[in-house]
């Protein structure tokens, strides 16, 4: 391993693996008002949003945190610009109080808010217009969940893509392959791993405890654990599901995305740490099997995009399955073979949007990976003359990518369409 990946792969994975509070797309809703807000300097008498589609779709049935309950984009965004904090990034909920609930509420009886579509921009795309007494600050995220691509105040550009600081950029993934994931994953020390891949063990271990012990959502993971044999698949696809289940149910507590997305952040460490409980790994093979698997779903999710028709439950499963081939004693073509059976197998579940469903979703995706990875380890992967796979791993994630983020845009639309009540039957 040089010193150059060593060094790629620790900051891409300090970028990623973050905490956020609840279901990353209303929270970057919240984070837009609440900067707009701060931007503007007082109060404003008006806030719009605009927001891509993959955006409203995100945002229409999932609970936002701290909000006892409540749902939809007029609740993320004023709840931010009443009572978020601006500089929290994805953690921008966390103190808001009763009161600032009571006052979301009650502006949104009025005409405070208003949302619009707005077409033709990247999957994510928000922005946030706040007005005051002739003045207005306008906030453009975009691309990714925390990443400020424009503020404008009184018309005068503030930051924009040309000038935006270095630590604000979209970090580059280009330079991972599957074989430099596998490089540095195991020849890294560990104990340089400990901010990240500790603290998603950590946050996602509770998140996941407080799914099992309370009825959250559709009860997905609980429903698990006590109707399905107990083995350690049941309890890897059960860890990540309940996780889901409290995420998508409103529950107040972080957990450490990836790719943007704490669904994916879940899925890929619980089921990861289950085996590894199961397997008595030491720390450090579970800290390199982590790596490996979270990685590995940052490679994938890069030819995706951040938000698309494609399931992100199915990458995250796809590096999950990675790292528990890993500590099965896979190697690397093993774990390749894993990803390739995987991605064959659930490569088409689409993203109909953030919900208590996704638990189901996460299960369902991670039994594949699972499967995939039993067909692995006796040597069986599906042939690349089949569906989409290709001659070699990097040529069929490519492959896997451009259907999801091209093949899929008319899925992504005629969701939204359904979703939105546009197409009726």
């Amino acid at each position: 391993m040089t010193t150059l990946l060593k060094e790629q792969c620790l900051s891409l994975l300090e970028h990623e693996l973050i905490p956020a509070l609840g279901c990353t797309e209303p929270i970057a809703i919240a984070l837009a008002a609440a900067k707009a807000r701060k931007v503007l300097g007082e109060f404003p008498e008006h806030l719009e949003v605009l927001c891509s589609g993959n955006i409203v779709k995100n945002v229409k049935g999932v609970t936002v945190p701290n909000s006892k309950g409540l749902k939809g984009i007029g609740v993320a965004a004023v709840l931010g610009c009443v009572g978020g904090d601006a500089d929290n990034d994805l953690e921008v909920l966390s103190s808001v109080t009763d009161k600032d609930i009571e006052e979301t509420l009650r502006l949104l009886s009025t005409d405070f808010f208003s949302c619009k579509l707005k077409e033709g921009v990247d999957n994510l795309y928000i922005q946030a217009i706040a007005s005051n007494n002739g003045h207005s600050a306008s906030v453009t995220i975009a691309n990714k969940h925390t990443h400020v691509a424009e503020i404008i105040k009184d018309g005068q550009v503030l930051l924009s893509a040309e000038n935006e600081p270095q630590s604000n950029k979209v970090v580059d993934k280009s330079f991972l392959t599957m074989k430099s994931i596998y490089d540095f994953s195991m020849n890294v020390d560990t104990s340089l791993l400990e901010d990240t891949i500790g603290k998603q063990i950590e946050l996602n271990s509770v998140i996941s405890a407080e799914g099992l012990k309370n009825d959250y959502g559709a009860k997905i993971g609980k429903t698990l654990l006590e109707t399905c044999h107990d083995c350690v698949a049941t309890r890897a696809r059960a860890a990540a599901a309940a996780g889901s289940d409290a995420r998508m149910g409103g529950c107040a507590l972080p957990v450490v995305i990836n790719s943007g997305s704490g669904n994916q952040g879940l899925t890929i460490s619980l089921s990861v740490l289950e085996y590894a409980k199961d397997l008595k790994s030491s720390k450090e093979q579970l800290y390199r099997a982590l790596a490996l698997a979270n990685l590995t779903s940052i490679h994938i999710k890069q030819y995706i995009g951040s938000l698309s028709a494609f399931c992100g439950a199915v990458s995250a499963s796809a590096g999950a399955g990675a790292g528990i081939t890993y500590l099965k004693g896979g190697d690397f073509d093993a774990i390749c073979r894993t990803i390739t059976n995987t991605l064959a197998n659930t490569g088409g579940m689409v993203c109909d949007g953030a919900k208590a469903s996704c638990a189901a979703k996460i299960a369902s995706a991670l039994d594949s990976a699972i499967m995939a990875c039993s067909m692995s380890m006796k040597g069986t992967v599906f042939a690349s003359d089949e569906g989409l796979l290709q001659p070699d791993i990097e040529r069929t994630l490519k492959s896997i990518g451009h259907m999801a983020k091209e093949g899929m845009r008319s899925t992504d639309l005629e969701i939204l369409k359904i979703m939105t009540g546009e197409t009726t039957f």
